[in-house]
């Protein structure tokens, strides 16, 4: 098959492009230029992929987002058993005897009050 000459005629922010990556692909301008024609062409004759893509990216988006889900109530339990051993321990370090339910009432209520916090800093 032989090749037919074209004349192609680039603005100059296209001909910096081009020259960039035919630079960094370590090929001439005219050997880049022949790729970006190739693969502009098969673009066009096969499509872009876009359906597949946005599908792709909306599926992997949904499990971003139940792992989002699955972090928060991770880092929640965090927060409470943090707050219950610091609840406990303050408990232990003042000699006071408090029961269970006063200090799960002092649990709950710190457990509150840093959640309350780290929603007032979102906004």
């Amino acid at each position: 098959m032989s090749a037919r000459a074209q004349t192609v005629r680039l603005t100059p922010a296209r001909h910096r492009t081009l020259v960039g990556f035919a630079k960094s692909y370590g090929l001439s301008e005219y050997a880049m230029l022949a790729r970006v024609v190739d693969a502009g062409l098969a673009a066009l004759v096969h499509g872009a992929g876009n359906e597949i893509d946005t599908r792709e990216i909306v599926t992997e988006l949904a499990s971003v987002s139940t792992r989002m889900v699955d972090v928060e109530r991770m880092l929640d339990r965090a927060l409470f058993t943090a707050c219950a051993a610091y609840c406990y321990a303050r408990s232990a370090a003042t000699g006071a005897r408090k029961s269970d339910e006063v200090i799960t009432a002092e649990i709950n209520a710190a457990y509150d009050r840093q959640r309350r916090l780290s929603q007032e800093r979102r906004r």
